[in-house]
């Protein structure tokens, strides 16, 4: 034990202990306690903006939640666009509400029920956690615990947060199914389905199925409960249905799996040496999936499991960039319309902004569109998914930026959004504008019926920290039109969380320490 005691540090340990003890304490409270930090930066609304439509196919999922309301990227799509109209002008309510009970939580993910009312994801160390919202409050009407991911654990003993910052398992690429119902994969290898219901008046989320992926997953990991693990450790990460309603799983270490939901039936193929760590697309042709070497699309076959319909590697360059999660892309695949998919590659200097025709290819068809290179060289990277609609791709640049635990250097941040459109004729794709705003971290929105771009962006305080706000961009030009200040401080950093435009136009940021709602005036 000794020996364990050098090699894990005594520090580290006292502090699991430590954490284990506090999660117990670490609870939601009911009523929405706001987060401290008032921003001094001023409001802006451009007055002569006029709201202009975007068109652009995007397909509904049959087994999921409609479009705009079911993952992190809204859709099968994953699109990044709402339909709904996020605000305008200067007339708003800012509120925020603290996740948890002490400990750093923030929400990543929001969905949200047939009702509106908003499911969040709030992740923390002690764990992975539901919370049903009540929108006009921000009270918490029910939630639900999910087990702590071992990467916490792990990065504890080690004192090194950059271990919980590179996994994205434990259920924050969620997806909401057509029933209302939450289905995730959870850090003990466990897929779930939750429905949230009223019993005698009261919201709670109810466990509605559950399959465990123990027998295709490598489970043996390091964590409070096997110090000694001898064998390999791989953990579930991104779920999302087929057209069929065939949910389909991955895991970081390149495991591509299927789950029949109705029979527990399940299967997975493996990608030998290759890393998954985003969401993936469907449509009704193929499931796309990108690792940190190549885009794939998939089809099951006839015994269900995954087939390689398509394999387009890139340039993955030589290094992991800064924030950045591997050595690959991090983009999640977008779909546009019919025919395209779009994402990014790891190039070294400037990332590439790549368009692949995504169907079968005619006689003399090359898979690849456009390869356009993004941003200025040594000062270009993204690790979050495009937003795209028609013919046109949004990309922001969030080179310079770590994470709200190690970013020291605020002027390190490069900036930029770019609009790239694919042309008409599929000769390649051409630059529409480029806006300098900086933008660390979100996972930006467009809003459909207005034609602004939601981001989430920062100038620096007077004191040495960040005024934050959300600050919208016209689709068509990439002006800005829109500033709305959220808060001052790290509690009101992003650290790569999203943003959600809701059904009734209420705007969601996940923050370090919870999340905040920009709600337009009512209109008469």
């Amino acid at each position: 034990m000794k020996h364990v005691l050098t090699s894990l540090g005594i520090v580290g340990l006292l502090l699991v202990a430590s954490l284990l003890a506090w999660g117990q304490f670490d609870r939601e409270n009911v009523a929405a306690t706001p987060l401290p930090g008032g921003s001094n930066a001023a409001a802006w609304w451009d007055a002569a903006y006029q709201p202009q439509p975007v068109e652009g196919m995007i397909a509904p999922h049959p087994w999921l939640a409609p479009v705009g309301n079911g993952t992190m990227h809204g859709d099968g799509f994953q699109s990044d666009v709402h339909p709904a109209s996020g605000p305008m002008g200067l007339a708003y309510q800012v509120r925020s509400r603290r996740a948890g009970n002490g400990l750093i939580r923030q929400c990543a993910t929001f969905a949200y029920r047939s009702d509106g009312k908003p499911i969040a994801m709030c992740g923390g160390l002690t764990g992975f956690r539901l919370v049903l919202l009540d929108p006009d409050s921000l009270a918490m009407l029910a939630s639900y615990e999910l087990p702590m991911r071992p990467s916490t654990f792990q990065a504890l003993v080690q004192r090194d947060l950059s271990v919980v910052m590179s996994d994205t398992s434990g259920g924050a690429y969620l997806f909401l199914d057509n029933r209302d119902r939450v289905v995730l994969a959870d850090s003990h290898q466990i897929i779930q389905r939750i429905a949230t219901r009223q019993v005698n008046g009261r919201w709670q989320f109810v466990v509605d199925g559950r399959w465990a992926m123990k027998a295709h997953v490598p489970h043996d990991c390091l964590n409070y409960d096997n110090w000694f693990p001898t064998g390999a450790c791989d953990m579930l990460t991104t779920i999302m249905p087929d057209m069929q309603g065939r949910y389909w799983w991955v895991t970081r270490y390149g495991r591509v799996g299927t789950l029949v939901p109705d029979n527990g039936v399940a299967g997975h193929i493996l990608l030998p040496g290759e890393e998954i760590q985003n969401a993936f697309a469907v449509d009704d042709k193929a499931v796309y999936i990108i690792t940190d070497q190549a885009q794939y699309a998939f089809t099951a076959g006839a015994d269900g499991k995954p087939r390689i319909l398509w394999r387009h590697p890139y340039d993955r360059g030589t290094q992991t960039k800064v924030g950045s999660i591997n050595r690959g892309s991090g983009t999640t695949p977008t779909l546009l319309g019919d025919s395209y998919i779009t994402f990014t590659d790891n190039a070294d200097g400037r990332i590439n902004l790549i368009v692949l025709r995504r169907g079968a290819l005619a006689a003399g068809e090359r898979r690849e569109i456009c390869r356009v290179p993004m941003f200025a060289q040594g000062a270009s990277a993204t690790d979050n998914s495009m937003i795209g609609i028609g013919r046109s791709i949004l990309l922001e640049n969030n080179a310079g930026y770590a994470s709200a635990f190690a970013q020291k250097d605020w002027g390190a941040i490069a900036g930029g959004v770019t609009r790239v459109d694919i042309r008409p004729d599929e000769s390649g794709c051409d630059m529409v504008w480029t806006s300098p705003l900086k933008v660390p971290s979100v996972v930006a929105k467009l809003s459909r019926a207005n034609g602004i771009a939601y981001y989430y962006s920062f100038d620096p305080a007077p004191d040495g920290g960040q005024d934050w706000s959300v600050v919208g961009l016209d689709f068509r030009t990439g002006k800005q039109v829109l500033k709305v200040p959220t808060g001052r401080g790290r509690a009101f950093d992003n650290n790569w969380a999203s943003l959600s435009i809701a059904p009734n136009g209420d705007l969601y940021v996940g923050v370090q320490r919870g999340l905040l709602q920009v709600r337009p005036a009512p209109r008469n």
